[in-house]
C-alpha cells in the first residue's frame, strides 16, 4: 500500500462533498422572509427592553448604562424576569456571562434557569428562576486565565459584569439554545482580566477628551464622541479531510513546510471571481445567523490567495463591533465544520500566497450624528475636519511605537512586511487631494486649483467644501484615510480587535487633550477662534508630517526614508513589544485611565508568554513533522533510486541513464543530510531557549534563532517534497488544499 492512500482517500472526500442545504426562515406560506423580519431575532437589547420595563426600571437601566450608576435591587429583578421570559420562549435552558479573557478568544460558563426546593415532603423541586444578581455578575473560576503576573493560582476569585451596551444574543445548537450576556471580566480587586474593560475605559477617555476639544472649536451642544468601527475579516476555508491529515495545521493553525503549487495567486483570478458553491452554501447560513444574532454582514467575495474569503459588516459602535467580530470567528468556525470545511483565521496558514488581515475601518461620530472624519458642507465643519484630521496625525506620531505593539502576534509577523500586507512601520496615508491641502496649510499658502474638486482657502471665512472619496486608496498603507474614516490594515486576522482599538482611542484621547490644552493657550491672544485654530492645524500639521507617507510602504525604499525620518520599523514580535517597558511611551494609557501600570506589566507578559509558547509548540511540531514523515519519505525515495541505479549498473545500461539517477541520488542525498542537520539545530535551539528564564530574552531567541532554522527547515523540506515520489509522500499538497474542495 503506498504511503499517500489517506491523502488519496482525503481527496476523493473533498471532492465528492455535497452542497449543504440550509433551512431559510418563511413565512406561513413557506415564502422567505426578508431579512429585515428576522434580524436580531436571536438578541434582546434595550430596544426591546423599553417595551417590557416600567418606565422607572428602563430609565434606572438607561443611567446605569450611559452614566455609570448602580442598579438597585428591585430594578435588576424587574429586567432579569423580562430577560428570563424572552429567553425561556425561545427555548433557553441556561444562561451564561460571555466574556474575552486574555487568551485571544472568547470564554463561557453555562448555568440552568433553575432554582431548587425542597418540599414539604422533603423531595427536590426544581422551577425557572432567574435573579437580577445573576444578570449583573457571575464568579468564573479566574485561576485558569493568564493574568500576566497579577496574581497567584490560588487567587481564584474573578467576577464578571454585564456590559449592557451590548445585546444578549441566543447560540443555538443542534440540542438546545444559550443565552450569553456579554460582560466584562476583572478579578477581586477590580484589576482588568480581559480585553472588553480596557476598550470601554478607552471609549470613555476618548468621548471626554474629543468632546472638550470640539467645544473649543465652537461645537457647545456636543456631549458625547463615539468610535465607530467596521472590521473587515479575511480567512482560508479547506476540506476537513486535508486538515486532519496536517498535524502543523491541526496543532499550530498554519503550514510549518509544503511546496508551493505551480499555480497560485499568479493570474490574479481568484479575488472578487465567482464564489464557488460550496463556499457560498457556508457563507449563506453563516450570514443567515449572523443576521438572527444582530450582526449586519453587508459584504462576502473572494480575497486574493486561492481558497481564500472575506467577510465584512457594516459600521457599528465599537464595543458592540467588537463583541460581533468575536461572535463573528466563533460561528465561522462552528459553520465550517457543518459544510465539512475548517475555517483559517490564521495571518499565514500558507506561504507563498496572501495570508489575512482584519481591517478595522475606524471613526468618531458625535451625539449628533456627525462623523468626525468626513469633510462637511459648511466652513465650520472643514475646519472642525481638519482640527480631528490634525488630532488622528498627532495621534500617531506621538504613540506609534505602542500602537505596533498593540498589532504583535506571532501570526502578524509572518503578514506585516510580505507583499500583502502593511510593513511593521506605522504610517498614516492621507491621498493626494488631503495632501496637497495640508502642504498649503503648512506653507500658509491660499489654494487656488479648480483642477481639484475639493478646494480649500485659508482666508477661513472662505473655507470651502472638501469633497470626500477625493483620492485613491493605498492598499499598503498601515493607516489609511478612505473618505469619511482611517483603514487600520494592519491589524492580524485572528485579533481580537478590542485591544489593538483600545491603544488607539487612547492614543487618540491623549492627542485630543493635547490639542486642547495648545487651543486653550491660544484663544485668548488671537484675533478670532477661527485663526486660532488654523494656526494650532499649521502647527500640527508640521510636527506630524514625517508620520505621512503616501507611496508605496512594501517597498525598500520606504524603510530607508522612514528610518531616516525616525520611524521605527519593529520588524518581529520580539522587537514590536518592547515599547510597553518604555515608560515614557506608555504614559498614556495610564493617564488617561485606559490601563494601570499592572494591568499594562500583565498584558505585557501575557503576550511575551503567549509568544514564546507559540514558537515551541511551532519548533516542536515542526521536529515531530520532519522526524516522522519528511525523513521516512526521504529515505523511501532514496531507497527507490539506489535500487533502481543498483540494477541499472548490474545491467550495464547505455546512453547515461546511470549518471542521470546517480546524479539524482545525489541531489536527494545532499537534501536529506542537510535536513538531519538542520533537525538537530532545531533541537539545539529549542534546548537553548527553554534554558534561558528570562522571558524578553527567550523571545529574542524565538526571533533571532528559532524562526531563521525553521525557515531553513522548511526550504529542505519543501525540496525534498518536490523530489520525493507522489506514492511516498503522506501529507496533502498545497495544490489540493487550496484548489480542490
Amino acid at each position: 500500500m503506498s504511503a499517500n492512500t489517506t491523502r488519496t482517500h482525503a481527496l476523493q472526500h473533498a471532492t465528492r462533498t455535497g452542497i449543504r442545504k440550509i433551512d431559510r426562515p418563511t413565512d406561513s406560506l413557506g415564502k422567505p422572509l426578508p431579512v429585515s423580519d428576522f434580524f436580531g431575532s436571536m438578541t434582546f437589547g434595550l430596544d426591546q427592553m423599553k417595551d417590557k420595563l416600567t418606565r422607572d426600571t428602563f430609565n434606572a437601566l438607561m443611567a446605569m448604562v450611559q452614566k455609570g450608576k448602580r442598579l438597585e435591587k428591585a430594578a435588576a429583578d424587574e429586567i432579569a424576569g423580562v430577560v428570563k421570559d424572552w429567553a425561556n420562549a425561545n427555548g433557553v435552558t441556561h444562561f451564561c456571562h460571555w466574556f474575552q479573557p486574555m487568551t485571544g478568544l472568547t470564554a463561557e460558563k453555562h448555568d440552568a434557569f433553575i432554582s431548587t426546593k425542597t418540599s414539604d415532603l422533603g423531595q427536590t423541586l426544581v422551577m425557572e428562576k432567574f435573579s437580577g444578581s445573576a444578570l449583573l455578575q457571575s464568579e468564573p473560576d479566574a485561576s485558569s486565565f493568564p493574568s500576566g503576573g497579577m496574581r497567584t493560582t490560588f487567587e481564584a476569585r474573578g467576577y464578571t459584569a454585564w456590559d449592557s451596551g451590548s445585546p444578549l444574543f441566543i447560540i443555538e445548537n443542534a440540542n438546545g439554545r444559550t443565552l450569553c450576556i456579554p460582560s466584562a471580566f476583572v478579578s477581586y480587586n477590580g484589576i482588568a482580566l480581559d480585553h472588553k474593560t480596557p476598550l470601554l475605559r478607552s471609549m470613555q477617555a476618548l468621548s471626554k477628551e474629543a468632546t472638550r476639544f470640539l467645544k473649543l472649536l465652537g461645537d457647545v451642544d456636543v456631549t458625547q464622541v463615539s468610535v465607530t468601527l467596521g472590521v473587515e475579516q479575511e480567512y482560508f476555508l479547506i476540506d476537513r479531510n486535508y486538515y486532519s491529515l496536517r498535524p502543523d495545521l491541526v496543532m499550530t493553525g498554519r503550514t510549518l513546510l509544503g511546496q508551493s503549487s505551480t499555480r497560485h495567486q499568479q493570474f490574479e483570478d481568484h479575488y472578487f471571481g465567482s464564489i464557488p458553491n460550496r463556499v457560498l452554501a457556508f457563507m449563506q447560513e453563516l450570514e443567515q445567523e449572523m443576521y438572527k444574532l444582530g450582526v449586519p454582514i453587508k459584504t462576502r467575495h473572494n480575497e486574493v490567495a486561492p481558497s481564500q474569503f472575506e467577510v465584512a459588516p457594516v459600521f457599528e459602535d465599537v464595543n458592540v463591533a467588537t463583541d460581533h467580530n468575536c461572535l463573528l470567528m466563533d460561528m465561522m468556525r462552528r459553520i465550517a465544520t457543518q459544510h465539512g470545511f475548517v475555517c483559517l483565521i490564521h495571518e499565514k496558514p500558507f506561504s507563498g500566497v496572501n495570508g489575512s488581515g482584519k481591517h478595522c475601518n475606524w471613526s468618531l461620530s458625535t451625539n449628533k450624528g456627525d462623523n468626525l472624519l468626513e469633510p462637511g458642507k459648511t466652513p465650520h465643519q472643514n475646519l472642525r475636519f481638519l482640527a480631528v484630521l490634525a488630532s488622528v496625525l498627532k495621534t500617531l506620531h506621538d504613540h506609534s511605537p505602542v500602537i505596533r505593539s498593540g498589532i504583535a502576534s506571532p501570526g502578524n509577523d509572518h503578514r506585516l512586511g510580505a507583499n500583502e500586507a502593511p510593513p511593521a512601520i506605522i504610517s498614516a496615508f492621507l491621498g493626494e487631494t488631503l495632501s496637497h491641502i495640508l502642504d498649503r496649510i503648512e506653507k500658509n499658502e491660499v489654494i487656488q486649483d479648480s483642477a481639484t474638486e475639493a478646494v480649500i482657502n485659508l482666508n477661513v471665512s472662505n473655507l470651502s467644501v472638501v469633497a470626500k472619496d477625493n483620492t485613491d486608496r493605498n492598499r499598503t498603507s498601515p493607516f489609511a484615510f478612505t473618505g469619511n474614516k482611517f483603514e487600520f490594515r494592519a491589524v492580524g486576522a485572528s485579533a481580537n480587535v478590542a485591544f489593538p482599538i483600545a491603544i488607539l482611542n487612547a492614543a487618540a484621547a491623549d492627542a485630543f487633550k493635547l490639542m486642547s490644552d495648545r487651543l486653550e493657550r491660544k484663544l485668548p491672544t488671537a484675533k478670532n477662534r477661527d485663526d486660532a485654530v488654523m494656526d494650532l492645524i499649521r502647527e500640527v500639521v508640521k510636527e506630524t508630517k514625517s508620520i505621512r507617507f503616501e507611496g508605496n510602504n512594501y517597498g525598500d525604499s520606504w524603510k530607508k526614508e522612514a528610518k531616516s525620518r525616525g520611524l521605527l520599523e519593529l520588524k518581529n514580535m520580539s522587537e514590536a513589544l518592547t515599547p510597553l517597558d518604555d515608560s515614557k511611551r506608555t504614559a498614556f494609557l495610564f493617564e488617561t485611565g485606559v490601563l494601570t501600570a499592572d494591568e499594562l506589566k500583565a498584558r505585557h507578559n501575557v503576550l511575551l508568554e503567549r509568544y514564546i509558547k507559540q514558537i515551541d509548540l511551532e519548533v516542536s511540531t515542526l521536529a515531530e513533522l520532519v522526524d516522522t514523515y519528511v525523513i521516512s519519505s526521504c529515505e523511501r525515495e532514496l531507497k527507490a533510486r539506489a535500487s533502481l541505479l543498483q540494477s541499472l549498473e548490474e545491467a550495464k545500461s547505455e546512453g547515461g541513464a546511470s549518471k542521470r539517477v546517480s546524479d539524482r541520488l545525489q541531489g536527494l542525498e545532499k537534501h536529506y543530510g542537510d535536513l538531519l542537520d538542520h533537525r538537530a539545530s532545531l533541537e539545539a535551539g529549542l534546548t537553548k531557549m527553554r534554558a534561558e528564564h528570562d522571558e524578553p530574552k527567550k523571545a529574542k531567541i524565538c526571533a533571532e534563532t528559532l524562526m531563521p532554522i525553521m525557515e531553513q527547515t522548511r526550504t529542505v523540506c519543501d525540496a525534498i517534497e518536490s523530489a520525493v515520489s507522489d506514492e511516498f509522500w503522506s501529507l496533502p499538497k498545497y495544490r489540493e488544499m487550496l484548489f480542490l474542495n
